[in-house]
C-alpha cells in the first residue's frame, strides 16, 4: 500500500502536513500541527523501537540527557499528565535546585527548595512515550521505514509535498506524497541547505562553534543509599576542561557520562573510565562511580559542531516549507537545552497556525529565533571560555564570563543568586535576571574565602563494586 493511500489524503478543510523526523523535534512539531491541520503524517527512516531503547538514528539516547525545567514546563502543556505517566513509568521527579547538586567553576551551588521542577528519564522513554502520545492525537500518523529524500515544489515554488524512499527501495522507485505544509524535523543530519537550494532558494546563513567535546557515557545499577542526590553536574571550567554528569533514570539506573576537550578526553575502557572521573574538579561522582555496578561498556561520542541556521533572516522563503528543532539550530548538549528549545518552538508554531498560514514561515521563525537567542547566547559565551574555542571574543563576551565567575562564587553560599542563575540555565528568565539590582547586589557583596567544598555522597551503604 502506498503513503497516499495509507493517509486516506482528500480534500479536508485543515490540509495535510508532512513531518520529516519522529524524534523529539519531529514529535513536538506533529503535536503543535495536529490543531490546524486535518492529517498529519509522520515519517521516519528507522525501524522505530517498541521499548524505550536507543535507536540507531538517535546515537545520543545512549548518553544522559537533561530536561530544563522549562521544557517539563511546556512538555506538560503540551501532553497534560506527562509527569505523572512518566513517573509511574520510572523517571525520577526532583526539585532542580534541591536535589541535583551542581558544582560550576569547581563551586558547589547552594541546595535549596525551589519552584523549578525537573525530571530525571532517559532520552529513549521519553521519546517513546511522546510517539504514543502523538500517534493517539486525531489524524495522526507515524510510519517508520520512510526516508524523505527531499520535498517537491510546484510551478510557482510552493512546496507541495515531499518525496518518499521505503526501507531496501531505490531511488527511482520513491513515491510522491501530496502536503500542505512540509516541516524538516531531520535533525542534526539534516540536508536543509541543500533542500533549499533544489527549491531555487539561498541557503540560510549559519554560526558554526566547535567545542571539541567528546562524550563518553556508561550505565550502573542504581540502589538505595548510592547518594542522596537524584543527579550530579559537574561542569567543565578553563582551569579543569572535564566535566561530568551522574542522572538518576527509569530501570533503577544512573546514566553517567563523563566529557572532556582536545586530547583529554574520557577513555573508552573501564579503568582508564574511572581514573578519568577521579580527575573531575570534584570527588563526588567518582566516589559514586567507585561503588556501582555497571551495567554494560562505555560508549563514546564525538559533539558534533553547534550550528545555528538563521533561517529568520532569510528574504525569501519557500511557502508550505519550514525548518524545526535540531534542524534549526543544533546546540552543544552539555548545556541540555535543545528539547527544551524544541518545546518552546512547538508553543511558537502553534500560535502561528493559530493565527492563519499567510507568511507562516517568517512568522515562525521570527518567533522561534526568540527562544533560540538566549539558549544559544549563553551556550556560545560558556564555549569561549576556552581558549582552544574558535571563535570572536569582543569586550561583551568577557565581561559576562568574568561576572558570570562572580556568580558561581557567590551562589556557593548564597541560595538566591543560585536560584537565580538556575532560572536562567533553566530558561525559566531571561539573563538580566542575573543583573537585577538585587541579585547584583549579592554577588559582588564582599564575602570571606570560601571553606572546602562539602561532599555530595555520603559514605558507601554498600560494598564497593569494580
Amino acid at each position: 500500500m502506498g503513503l497516499t493511500a495509507m493517509t486516506g489524503i482528500g480534500p479536508r478543510p485543515g490540509g495535510h502536513a508532512v513531518v520529516a523526523g519522529a524524534g523529539v523535534g519531529g514529535l513536538l512539531a506533529a503535536r503543535a500541527l495536529s490543531e490546524s491541520f486535518d492529517r498529519v503524517t509522520v515519517l521516519d527512516r528507522d525501524a522505530l523501537p517498541e521499548e524505550g531503547v536507543p535507536r540507531r538514528g538517535v546515537p545520543q539516547g545512549h548518553h544522559a540527557h537533561g530536561m530544563l525545567s522549562r521544557g517539563c514546563e511546556v512538555l506538560g502543556d503540551l501532553f497534560p499528565g506527562l509527569r505523572e505517566d512518566l513517573v509511574a513509568a520510572g523517571a525520577v521527579p526532583c526539585d532542580i535546585q534541591q536535589d541535583v547538586h551542581w558544582y560550576n567553576d569547581g563551586r558547589r551551588l547552594h541546595p535549596a527548595p525551589s519552584r523549578m521542577r525537573g525530571l530525571s528519564v532517559s532520552r529513549p522513554l521519553l521519546e517513546r512515550y511522546l510517539r504514543a502520545r502523538v500517534a493517539a492525537l486525531p489524524g495522526v500518523e507515524i510510519h517508520d521505514g520512510r526516508e524523505v529524500v527531499e520535498p517537491i515544489a510546484g510551478r510557482d515554488g510552493a512546496v507541495t509535498g515531499v518525496r518518499v524512499l521505503g526501507h531496501g527501495r531505490r531511488a527511482e522507485d520513491a513515491e510522491e506524497l501530496p502536503a500542505d505544509l512540509v516541516v524538516n524535523a531531520t535533525g542534526r543530519g539534516n540536508r536543509g541547505a541543500e533542500w533549499l537550494r533544489r527549491l531555487g532558494h539561498r541557503p540560510a546563513r549559519e554560526e558554526r562553534v566547535d567545542s571539541g567535546l567528546v562524550y563518553v557515557s556508561r550505565a550502573y545499577r542504581r540502589r538505595p543509599g548510592d547518594a542522596d542526590v537524584v543527579a550530579m553536574i559537574v561542569g567543565h571550567s578553563v582551569a579543569v576542561p572535564r566535566g561530568g554528569v551522574a542522572l538518576s533514570a527509569e530501570g533503577d539506573r544512573w546514566l553517567v557520562t563523563l566529557f572532556g576537550m582536545g586530547d583529554d578526553i574520557p577513555p573508552v575502557d573501564p579503568e582508564g573510565y574511572h581514573r578519568f572521573a577521579a580527575r573531575l574538579p570534584v570527588p563526588d561522582l567518582h566516589r559514586l562511580l567507585t561503588r556501582l555496578e555497571p551495567l554494560g561498556a562505555p560508549r563514546l561520542m564525538r559533539i558534533p559542531v553547534s550550528i545555528r541556521s538563521r533561517y529568520e533572516s532569510l528574504r525569501r522563503h519557500p511557502e508550505g516549507y519550514l525548518v524545526f528543532g535540531d534542524a534549526l539550530c543544533q546546540f552543544n548538549p552539555s548545556y541540555g537545552q535543545g528539547m527544551t528549545v524544541a518545546a518552546c518552538e512547538a508553543l511558537a508554531l502553534r500560535d502561528c497556525l493559530a493565527a492563519g498560514r499567510d507568511e507562516l514561515a517568517r512568522r515562525f521563525y521570527r518567533r522561534a529565533a526568540k527562544a533560540i537567542d538566549i539558549a544559544w547566547d549563553m551556550s556560545v559565551v560558556g564555549d569561549l571560555r576556552f581558549p582552544a574555542v574558535e571563535g570572536p571574543r569582543p569586550a561583551r563576551v568577557r565581561l559576562l564570563n568574568g561576572y558570570l565567575a562572580r556568580v558561581h562564587a557567590a551562589a556557593e553560599t548564597d541560595p538566591v543568586v543560585g536560584n537565580a542563575f538556575l532560572s536562567v540555565a533553566n530558561l525559566q528568565a531571561p539573563p538580566q535576571r542575573l543583573m537585577s539590582p538585587g541579585v547584583l547586589a549579592r554577588v559582588l557583596r564582599p564575602r570571606p574565602a570560601a571553606s572546602a567544598t562539602p561532599r555530595l555522597t555520603p559514605e558507601p551503604s554498600v560494598p564497593a563494586r569494580p
